[in-house]
């Protein structure tokens, strides 16, 4: 790995995460560690490390890196914590929240997209994540319920599918509105079947399709 790279890590961290708020000292190290170049397409990876969401194909994006930070401060990543990510795309957002907890499981509804994430992941040895090719919008009770959910696309409402896959005291983040904005969401599991919501920002998503979404 370049050492370019590595130092255009440290001052991503340094310039677009810490000044936004991201404190958290387990995300900052994750978002140093992985090399976010290797995510987006080549002609792409000079500006890997941009304050801003880069296309990689199938009509798709790689979020801005501050977003996938918030993102996942703002789930409360344990340690010991098993995942759910609604939206692989490149793999990206699922390598950086693996450093974070035990075990990652990530849906990816384009077949193109879920190979080549599989296959990066593994050449790049985030052992701790499998991917799923399927309808995110109905969550993968196969190994729920989750500790986090994580949703990288905007939906008009909060799938049920997904709550339900919630452990009590877990939390999903989504965002939530219209195809052109949508308000980021952490959803929090209460007993009895309760949730709490508390507003995190304002943001612009690709849009979550499937039977539960668009």
């Amino acid at each position: 790995m370049s050492d370019d790279f590595a130092l255009q890590r440290l001052l991503m961290v340094q310039t677009q995460l810490i000044p936004r708020g991201i404190h958290d000292e387990r995300v900052l190290k994750a978002m140093e560690e992985v090399p976010r170049h290797l995510f987006v397409p080549q002609l792409l990876r000079p500006n890997a490390y941009a304050d801003r969401p880069l296309t990689i194909g199938e009509g798709q994006t790689i979020s801005q890196p501050y977003i996938v930070a918030l993102m996942i401060q703002e789930a409360l990543v344990k340690p010991d914590a098993v995942a759910l990510e609604i939206g692989t795309g490149s793999g990206y957002a699922a390598a950086v929240l693996s450093k974070m907890c035990k075990q990652v499981y990530t849906i990816e509804r384009l077949p193109s997209l879920a190979q080549q994430a599989k296959e990066r992941l593994h050449r790049l040895e985030f052992f701790n994540v499998e991917v799923i090719n399927g309808d995110g919008t109905l969550g993968f009770p196969e190994k729920g319920p989750y500790d986090v959910i994580i949703a990288t696309a905007g939906g008009p409402l909060i799938p049920k599918a997904l709550t339900h896959q919630l452990k009590s005291g877990g939390n999903l983040i989504i965002p939530v509105g219209d195809q052109l904005s949508q308000e980021l969401l952490r959803v929090t599991a209460l007993p009895n079947q309760t949730f709490s919501s508390t507003h995190l920002e304002f943001v612009r998503f690709v849009p979550l399709i499937g039977e539960e979404g668009w």
